[in-house]
């Protein structure tokens, strides 16, 4: 399979370094990249072919990877792909459709969101398919996003602005936790080093355990809330302070951001 990459930044970075890891051959990859140091770098480090043309098109999927406000006069720029060609976007907010109708009624366009954690191979994308994508060509895109992580698809388009909310913008929701976290332990007298320390892996070590024991949170949450205990007083105070409540409504809030934004990129 044949992978075309246009940008070459973080994320595509991320996405070459973990396909070739899975066994993607360095000679199926090419990157578009404007930027020389980009170009070398990536070059340099994973020994894919690097160009600053429109060789990349030449691919079985290609990869939009630029930033979203860009993407529509970028694709502008471009050839077309041929009508065989898979398209995937990692370009937050732009819809499947507009993509289509820029790249001049393209009918394969997967959509996918991917998050940072990718960038540590351990990342979560959610994608959709536009109807004219085949079973072959969605395999391929869920490939390229498996090699840095997990992916799940989505039955409509517009339900990637939910997982926009919860796993594209999450990990800033695990990061502010673990921020708390670490501010509560030094209030207590920690050390900020230690506070550090017990917050990362605290966090690390429970999203572990949940994935490896494959039980419900509430049941892995009742495990270690003895009644009477510490860990239960610790629990009421969270409920008592809304955290459930709180945290619904960041994701109700980010997705509504989200739809806001596929609306202005997609203007026109």
């Amino acid at each position: 399979m044949k992978v075309g990459f246009i940008g070459g930044g973080n994320m595509a970075e991320a996405m070459i370094g973990g396909m070739l890891r899975q066994g993607f051959a360095a000679t199926d990859i090419h990157v578009s990249e404007p930027n020389a140091d980009r170009r070398a770098l990536l070059s340099g480090r994973f020994g894919v072919a690097v160009t600053a043309g429109a060789d990349a098109l030449a691919a079985d999927i290609l990869v939009l990877a630029v930033k979203p406000q860009v993407l529509r006069e970028v694709l502008a720029g471009l050839p077309r792909p041929a009508p065989e060609t898979c398209v995937l976007s990692i370009a937050a907010g732009v819809r499947a459709g507009d993509i289509a109708r820029w790249l001049g009624g393209h009918a394969a366009v997967v959509r996918a969101m991917p998050n940072t954690p990718a960038l540590v191979g351990a990342g979560i994308a959610g994608l959709y398919a536009l109807p004219g994508v085949s079973a072959e060509q969605k395999a391929c895109a869920e490939a390229v996003l498996q090699a840095v992580g997990q992916a799940v698809w989505v039955a409509e388009e517009g339900q990637i602005d939910a997982v926009t909310a919860v796993s594209g913008s999450g990990p800033a929701y695990v990061f502010l936790f673990i921020e708390a976290l670490e501010a509560a332990a030094r209030e207590l007298g920690l050390a900020a080093d230690t506070a550090r320390a017990l917050a990362l892996h605290t966090v690390h070590g429970a999203a572990a355990l949940a994935l490896q024991d494959g039980g419900e949170p509430a049941e892995l949450r009742a495990r270690v809330t003895s009644k009477g205990g510490t860990t239960e007083r610790g629990i009421a105070a969270l409920e008592e302070c809304g955290l459930r409540g709180a945290l619904a409504a960041a994701v109700r809030a980010a997705a509504a951001r989200a739809q806001e934004l596929g609306d202005q990129l997609g203007a026109g």
